[in-house]
């Protein structure tokens, strides 16, 4: 059960880690390529109110410098990763054995506590005085492993949108082969 409150804090620190590092920088996007200066031969550097004599080939404006893309430009950009549907495959067996495991550990520990066991987990140990408190607990669990990873999937973290059932699958195996062992 310590396995479980080591597996959740670091879910947590590695989604307030990440959760940060997932901006796009400004800078890697304005490499100067995509400003049109306006050329030094155009019409209004070349042409003069008197006599039409050329003026100097440095043209200064007092408007601010216009970024314009072109289809040159663009192609230049990196592609954005494809999105995928948040209940495609893999997450429909990721959620699945997240559900499969958690009614285990339900399952297992409810028979331990019958036979006079103990709860380790100190969360789960809150609910453990009915089975309904647990049940509630384990369905709990795999709800919010489900919410969790369709709010990564909303913001745009889709590899930590598969991660974090992968690391519940983890805790739960280790909690299900546990119990098993000290029955």
């Amino acid at each position: 059960m310590l396995w479980r409150t080591t597996t959740g804090l670091f879910v947590v620190a590695l989604l307030s880690m990440t959760a940060v590092a997932q901006a796009v920088s400004v800078a890697s996007l304005n490499d100067g390529s995509l400003i049109n200066p306006v050329p030094a031969n155009s019409a209004s550097a070349n042409s003069s109110p008197v006599g039409g004599a050329a003026a100097s080939p440095v043209v200064l404006s007092a408007s601010p410098v216009v970024a314009l893309a072109s289809p040159v430009t663009a192609s230049a950009l990196p592609e954005a990763p494809s999105r995928h549907k948040f209940w495609d495959n893999e997450n429909r067996f990721l959620f699945a054995t997240v559900a499969a495991l958690s009614a285990a550990d339900f399952a297992i520990t409810r028979s331990i506590l019958q036979n006079g066991g103990k709860e380790l987990d100190p969360v789960t140990r809150l609910f453990s005085g009915s089975t309904a408190g647990l049940a509630m607990n384990f369905a709990g669990e795999t709800a919010g492993i489900i919410g969790i990873s369709y709010y990564l999937h909303k913001t745009g973290h889709h590899k930590l949108e598969r991660l974090t059932p992968m690391l519940n699958i983890a805790g739960s195996s280790f909690a299900v082969v546990y119990d098993l062992n000290h029955r």
